[in-house]
């Protein structure tokens, strides 16, 4: 419950009637989709405490390693601007806070363009940064050079993130998402900051140890919408043709 009450005035809230739900389908459902359609809930109440248990799980990770401070660079908040550049370090990502997610985006050196699926989960998070950040920091981090990372950020429309470059620093190495030739991988990364310093807590990748698929699927308002559809995703893949803005 917040402090303000803010349901209160909305009869969309106090007009409920206790113990009605939404119905799951129209009134002329067959009995056979009736019945398919309950088993179906009942799955997905599995999974809800499996995601649940799971999610109790990675709160108990043991303390993480510490990490150093790194010598980031971050541009203006204002996208259109070109500079100045400025110094940032890990522990002014956690705006106050003392938590931190970043997503390492698969923004290369050497590339002007980010992953197609880096930029599709990005995408996702400007709907929700400005809840996040009442509980952590956020920000998207890349190797790539500062103006190359705000230069895609344009392309996107990012100007409610904050991008920031580790060009120069060892921190997609040291964190796991750098390969041994320099290939990136996409993550999720989370971070905490206490009297000792930031402290790595969990690296979340798009893929599994074992290699396989979907290791940070949850995280994306896309795959889960296409989920619930008929046609599920399919072999459908984002890519950076189709219009964003």
């Amino acid at each position: 419950m917040t402090s303000t009450e803010w349901w209160a005035d909305l009869k969309s809230i106090t007009l409920h009637v206790e113990g009605e739900t939404a119905r799951l389908w129209p009134p002329d459902a067959s009995p056979e989709y009736q019945a398919a359609r309950l088993a179906l809930a009942e799955a997905e109440k599995a999974l809800r405490d499996q995601v649940e248990a799971v999610a109790a799980q990675r709160r108990a990770l043991p303390r993480g390693a510490q990490l150093g401070p790194y010598a980031f660079t971050e541009g203006p908040a204002d996208l259109a601007d070109d500079g100045p550049a400025q110094p940032v370090t890990l522990d002014d990502l956690f705006e106050g806070h003392d938590q931190l997610l970043i997503y390492n985006l698969m923004m290369h050196p050497e590339d002007t363009a980010a992953c197609a699926a880096c930029s599709m989960f990005v995408d996702g998070m400007r709907g929700v940064v400005r809840h996040i950040r009442q509980h952590a920091g956020f920000a998207v981090v890349a190797p790539a050079p500062l103006d190359a990372v705000r230069g895609w950020g344009r392309a996107r429309g990012w100007g409610d993130l904050r991008l920031v470059s580790a060009a120069g620093t060892t921190f997609t190495t040291d964190v796991g998402v750098a390969g041994s030739r320099g290939a990136l991988f996409p993550a999720f990364s989370v971070y905490a900051r206490d009297a000792d310093g930031v402290r790595h807590v969990l690296t979340h990748p798009a893929d599994f140890p074992d290699g396989s698929w979907r290791g940070m699927d949850l995280l994306s308002p896309v795959w889960n919408a296409l989920d619930i559809l008929p046609s599920g995703r399919g072999n459908w893949d984002p890519d950076n043709t189709y219009p964003v803005a």
